[in-house]
């Protein structure tokens, strides 16, 4: 069985080397003669290495938000039970002895269900239920998983009860104790594979999360967890686990391979760090990429100090993917060493559910649905994201308003009463409608679908400014004369629809007909052109509060105030208080695109 967190921490704390093993035997396993010569043919092994990354809490092929089958227009489809038959049709054609199965992080949140399992129905409270994430890849057999980012949104409490609910043991070996240094989870996994006349397999795997936690979980992991960088960590880790005698060396990381970070400077370690670990530390035979939610087969690294060529594979997140690593090896001078590595993917849409996992999940899912479906309100009028990256939608201004409300009320009382309070707010979603009628807590989920909370920061005018300025970016400069065509008005740099903010409370013009840094235009506050040295509480959520993005100013600003409750649950309950959405009570139009002054739209 692999070693739990207790077992690690109790040995590490005896042995000092932070170690975790767990040994599996597969098959029988019959020591033999090294081959030489005539008669006797060169031994070979096969073993393949599944992976899974991303799966943010999808079970099924299910869209909660849209109370309906997922459905996409690559016609993919979703779910751990999806997986389940794919894995179970993987160990048949090789062998179950033969395979190893990993994920490369970001489990527990991402869809109602993990919300609904984190915070509704708790799995911390005292004889809590087993989280279904758990439950479901107990189920499917995994063997190890590195830690995600987005493991840590909930508080280390509920991470930890998760990792004890699991079969297999959660890695990061770049996840310290930010005093001792020491790791905090197990930074590895090994397991032996038995071949028939052979000496046995012995495969490492190494997993590494992602250094922006210390950003974007600040407030659950300051003093208490480190992040250092996934180079530097596997440079200290891969040699150890050849010395204990690995003969493959596989990494789960919960980094993407483009070598970039989304939070500039101010964590001195690359997010996106896959491909430079495999250039960069000798002896990695694959690495398993996450986090990106990008799909990559195949990505061939080579090892700037060996020459020896490293597979990298991403498969798509929310279990649309299955990579499969095919290693094969070959028994030479006393030793296995690694012939050829490949990777492929295989495709969730190609099978059924696994009715193993449909029917040990169903009451959980059925729990969760019901849960989303509750009516909160009646909306007077549809409201839609469908135009909101380029025009101001009144569905990201309830946001906005639900924001500065609950920190006005917040801060009643305090010296910083009488500030006057704006608000951000992104077009998360380009799909999320809140119909006329009823409105469930469904709806109002999709419009907000990550589990922020709130924050407030205090901004001078002139900060505000650069701050909508490096948010203005996001649009492609766009000559006054040219033909405007949405689909490719946005996302230049390839910076995403969550790094574009609107600012309420204040009225602007974007000038998408100037270059980056001369955009923001007749920017006042209460009409009047915007004081720079007037002091702002900026509504903000706790992703960019704490850098995500690298907006200027707002992670080193002056925090105020700050709560656990997730924006989405905010906007539920001032819906729930009103009865009635209704625009007139948010809907504001503080900004516009233009063209040298003439509005786009």
């Amino acid at each position: 069985m692999p070693l739990n967190r207790r077992k690690f921490l109790k040995k590490s704390a005896a042995t000092g080397a932070g170690v975790a093993i767990a040994g599996a035997a597969a098959a029988p396993a019959a020591e033999a003669a090294e081959g030489h010569g005539p008669g006797h043919p060169v031994k070979r092994y096969s073993l393949t290495v599944m992976g899974t990354t991303d799966l943010h809490g999808h079970v099924f092929n299910w869209d909660y938000f849209k109370d309906a089958e997922y459905s996409d227009k690559a016609g993919n489809a979703t779910g751990l039970s999806r997986i389940s038959t794919l894995v179970n049709q993987v160990r048949e054609e090789k062998g179950r002895c033969n395979t190893l199965l990993l994920d490369a992080g970001d489990t527990i949140q991402g869809t109602p269900l993990t919300y609904y399992y984190a915070k509704v129905d708790p799995i911390t409270a005292k004889g809590g239920p087993v989280h279904p994430m758990a439950q479901a890849m107990n189920a499917i057999g995994y063997d190890a998983a590195a830690l995600g980012n987005h493991e840590f949104n909930y508080g280390i409490e509920t991470l930890r009860k998760f990792e004890d609910q699991l079969d297999f043991p959660l890695l990061g070996a770049n996840a310290v104790d930010a005093k001792t240094l020491r790791p905090a989870f197990p930074p590895y996994f090994m397991k032996t594979f038995h071949v028939p006349g052979a000496k046995p397999v012995k495969v490492a795997v190494l997993g590494l999360t992602n250094p922006g936690i210390a950003i974007w979980d600040k407030a659950y992991v300051q003093g208490k967890l480190a992040f250092p960088g996934l180079e530097e960590q596997a440079a200290k880790w891969v040699p150890k686990l050849k010395s204990m005698g690995a003969d493959v060396v596989v990494v789960s990381a919960h980094s993407g391979s483009s070598g970039t970070s989304s939070y500039g400077d101010q964590v001195p370690y690359v997010e996106n760090a896959a491909a430079n670990v495999a250039k960069q530390v000798p002896g990695i035979d694959a690495i398993l990429v996450g986090h990106a939610h990008l799909e990559i087969p195949e990505l061939k690294v080579v090892n700037e100090k060996t020459g020896r060529t490293v597979v990298l594979s991403e498969p798509l997140c929310y279990a649309e993917r299955l990579t499969l690593f095919d290693i094969e090896l070959v028994f030479s001078k006393g030793r296995w060493e690694v012939e050829s590595v490949s990777a492929s993917l295989r495709n969730s849409n190609t099978v059924a559910d696994d009715p193993k996992i449909t029917k040990l999940l169903k009451d959980e899912h059925d729990k969760v649905v019901a849960y989303v479906n509750q009516v909160v309100g009646r909306a007077t009028e549809t409201l839609t994201t469908v135009e909101a990256r380029y025009k101001d939608a009144p569905i990201i201004d309830l946001i906005t308003k639900v924001q500065e409300d609950v920190v006005k009320a917040a801060l009643a009382g305090t010296e910083y009463a009488s500030l006057p309070v704006i608000a951000q707010a992104s077009p998360f979603s380009r799909t999320s409608e809140i119909p006329a009628g009823d409105v469930t807590i469904r709806d109002l989920s999709s419009l907000y679908v990550y589990d922020n909370t709130l924050v407030a920061k205090l901004l001078t005018g002139a900060q505000v400014r650069a701050y909508l300025e490096y948010s203005a970016q996001y649009y492609v400069q766009t000559a006054p004369d040219a033909a405007v065509d949405v689909d490719k008005l946005t996302n230049a740099n390839s910076r995403p629809d969550y790094n574009y903010d609107y600012v309420s409370g204040l009225a602007y013009d974007i000038d998408i007909a100037q270059p980056v840094g001369s955009r923001i235009k007749n920017l006042t506050f209460e009409g009047a052109p915007l004081d720079d040295a007037r002091q702002f509480v900026l509504a903000v959520n706790n992703y960019r509060a704490n850098g995500g993005g690298a907006f200027p100013h707002v992670a080193t600003a002056k925090e105020l105030w700050s709560e656990s409750t997730e924006i989405r649950t905010r906007i539920a309950e001032w819906v729930t208080a009103k009865g009635v959405l209704d625009p007139k009570d948010f809907a504001s139009m503080d900004w516009k695109l233009t063209r040298n002054g003439t509005p786009v739209f």
